[in-house]
C-alpha cells in the first residue's frame, strides 16, 4: 500500500461520534484475500481504540483537530444569546445529540449555550445536563488539544466565556 495517508502517528483527529483521539498506529489486516489498512485510533478518557480502514476515513468523518480560527468561532458562539425552540424536549434533545455528533466544534458550541444555566436560572432537567455535559466535555477536550492545553484549564475556559455572556 503506497498510497500517501493523510495523518501519521500521534496525530490528534477528530471522529465525530466519538470526539477527539490520537492516531496510536497504522495496521495492515489481512480479510481472506485482501489487505485494509486502518488507522488506530485511542481515545483515553473513553479508554477505547477504534480501528477505522484508511480508505474510509474521510467518508466516516474523521479530520484534524479545527483550526485555531474554528475554535475561535465556536467561543464567539458560546457569548451569543441562547436560542432555544418551543418544541417538545424529545425533538430538542434529538437534534442537540446530531449536532454533537456531527463533530464540528461551533454546532457542539451551540449546543452548550442553549441548555447553560447561570445560578439564577431555574434548574435543568437530568437529560439536560447530560447533553449539556456531554457537549462541554466535546468542546473543551477540542480546545484543549488546539491550545495545547489540559483539560481542566479549557472547561474552566468555557465556563468563564459562558458566565460573562450570561
Amino acid at each position: 500500500m503506497s498510497h500517501q495517508l493523510e495523518y501519521s502517528v500521534g496525530d490528534y483527529v477528530v471522529y465525530p461520534a466519538h470526539g477527539v483521539g490520537r492516531i496510536a498506529g497504522i495496521e495492515t489486516h489481512r480479510l481472506g484475500e485482501m489487505e485494509v489498512e486502518l488507522y488506530s485510533i485511542n481515545f483515553d478518557k473513553e479508554r477505547m481504540t477504534l480501528k477505522v480502514p484508511t480508505s474510509k476515513a474521510k467518508k466516516a468523518g474523521l479530520r484534524k483537530l479545527s483550526s485555531k480560527d474554528r475554535i475561535k468561532t465556536a467561543m464567539e458562539t458560546l457569548k451569543g444569546r441562547s436560542r432555544v425552540r418551543r418544541t417538545m424536549w424529545s425533538r430538542r434533545a434529538q437534534e442537540y445529540e446530531a449536532k454533537i455528533n456531527s463533530g464540528d466544534p461551533v454546532s457542539i458550541a451551540e449546543v452548550v449555550r442553549d441548555l447553560h444555566r447561570s445560578s439564577d436560572q431555574p434548574e435543568q432537567s437530568y437529560s439536560e445536563r447530560q447533553i449539556y455535559q456531554a457537549a462541554l466535555e466535546r468542546l473543551s477536550r477540542e480546545l484543549a488539544a488546539v491550545e495545547k492545553i489540559d483539560e481542566m484549564r479549557a472547561t474552566e475556559r468555557l465556563e468563564q466565556v459562558l458566565t460573562k455572556a450570561a
